[in-house]
């Protein structure tokens, strides 16, 4: 039986936090109760222990508590959320607290959200091919089983919409296993919460999903905990019922901006544009529980989303989650502008492992060979395009030209696809093929010409 101890000593509150003297026995990480002079109840965690001195930061804020009139107990206990299977279907607040009108859940388990790492001893390498439907990600930057690829957006961006998407249609090939997206959103509007909730729901994914969301006028505090729910759902998910599961954290900035609104409040020297020093640390114990693990059958693949103050690759944030992950998804403001979308920025994106998840018996023995000519024929179409605009068309050559008009019906065709349509990967695969048709074969120098025999007679035929 866990002891609560209640003290009456506070001494001392300063935005989100609160310290408390004359404690015993307080443990980092354990939860507390607050209960003020007219009874409510506020909630908070220990954030530091110093002798007898605890510091809590409070989750519903500071905002009306009277330190004289207020009782804090210590639970003896850290953050903990209720699963079982129930969870699969419904919304929870940022704090797992369920918040759709739904019945409380009945815990098979009740996990500590603080969960660790994975150790590296017992991570299984990522080799099998996601299919998001999404042909810029699924043709160009495969994502595979295990892996984390962030998607790099800006303010004013769709990246709402594609993050919908991947939750939508994300599947593991030809297995016929069991997939679960988990969805935490942290500090977004009201209007973008109602959005994913409404698309889970009325396109059925809802079935297979469980959401986690702090809306933007809700503590910052409690941004600091969404996404570790989030992710101890995802491994009670995947490692305890054996499923394949998608974590998709929306938006990280928002996150870390917390981060930085908690250790600016307790003093500590800050390090690069006032992010506390051990930034790339506590975004590690987040992006680190994802992968695959010897022995086990489920699998957590993560995509965090972030936007990037003033569309700014070096910021912090965008920076140091680069170190982390393995590759990168980035949204590109002048193809929005143009109208294209998912606006996509093919060159500078990247997908660390997708060699190990195509080819033959995985997508298609032509995927490696047929994204290097792509990849290779829409950068010299974007030069083209940029000298185009500087010195006209008509400076061009003929074979400058048929490589700015592949450049455009690449941008039209291959990276714009409407949110709801879900291509398979064989059609990506096609649709690639079809478009290098405007170029005769002994161009297409990256493609073995086994691959270019077999596969381009028919789009030729089309042509």
């Amino acid at each position: 039986m866990l002891s609560v101890k209640e003290y009456q000593t506070v001494t001392n509150i300063q935005g989100p936090l609160m310290m408390v003297e004359m404690v015993d026995e307080a443990k980092f990480g354990h939860i507390v109760d607050i209960e003020l002079g007219d009874g409510s109840i506020r909630h908070g965690q220990i954030l530091q222990v110093e002798n007898d001195k605890v510091l809590v930061q409070v989750f519903e804020g500071t905002s009306g508590i009277d330190v004289k009139h207020s009782t804090v107990r210590f639970l003896a206990k850290p953050l903990e959320l209720a699963v079982s299977p129930d969870i699969l279907g419904r919304v929870f607040s940022g704090l797992g607290v369920p918040k759709d009108d739904g019945p409380a859940i009945i815990p098979t388990h009740r996990l500590d959200i603080n969960g660790q790492p994975i150790n590296p001893y017992a991570r299984d390498y990522p080799n099998e091919f996601i299919q998001t439907g999404i042909s810029t990600i699924d043709g160009l930057n495969p994502l595979v089983r295990g892996q984390k690829l962030p998607i790099f957006s800006g303010s004013g961006l769709p990246h709402d919409d594609l993050t919908a998407q991947f939750a939508r249609q994300a599947t593991v090939l030809g297995k016929g296993e069991e997939f679960a997206v988990v969805f935490a959103a942290m500090g977004i509007t009201f209007e973008a919460a109602q959005f994913f909730i409404d698309d889970l729901h009325n396109t059925g994914a809802i079935e297979r999903a469980v959401m986690f969301v702090n809306l933007a006028n809700e503590p910052a505090i409690e941004r600091i905990a969404t996404p570790r729910f989030a992710l101890t759902a995802a491994e009670y998910l995947a490692f305890e019922l054996d499923m394949h599961v998608l974590v998709i954290l929306n938006d990280m900035t928002n996150y870390c901006e917390a981060l930085r609104e908690i250790s600016a409040a307790r003093k500590e020297v800050p390090g690069r544009r006032g992010y506390p020093g051990y930034l790339y640390t506590d975004l590690a114990t987040i992006y680190e529980r994802a992968g695959r693990i010897k022995g086990k059958k489920g699998s957590i693949t993560m995509a965090p989303v972030l936007t990037m103050p003033e569309d700014d690759k070096t910021h912090p944030v965008p920076d140091l989650t680069g170190y982390i992950t393995e590759g990168q998804v980035i949204l590109s403001r002048s193809l929005h502008r143009q109208g294209v979308s998912p606006p996509v920025d093919v060159l500078p994106s990247l997908s660390r492992l997708k060699d190990k998840g195509i080819g033959k018996n995985k997508t298609r023995e032509d995927h490696a060979d047929l994204y290097n000519q792509l990849y290779a024929a829409y950068a010299r179409g974007k030069e083209m395009q940029e000298l185009a605009t500087i010195m006209g068309e008509a400076a061009l050559s003929d074979e400058d030209r048929k490589y700015m008009k592949f450049a455009n019906a690449f941008e039209a065709r291959y990276i714009s696809q409407d949110y709801y349509e879900n291509r398979t990967v064989e059609q990506t695969l096609d649709l690639g093929w079809e478009l290098l048709s405007m170029f005769e074969n002994a161009e297409l120098k990256r493609i073995d010409v086994k691959l270019i025999e077999k596969y381009m007679p028919k789009f030729r035929q089309k042509a």
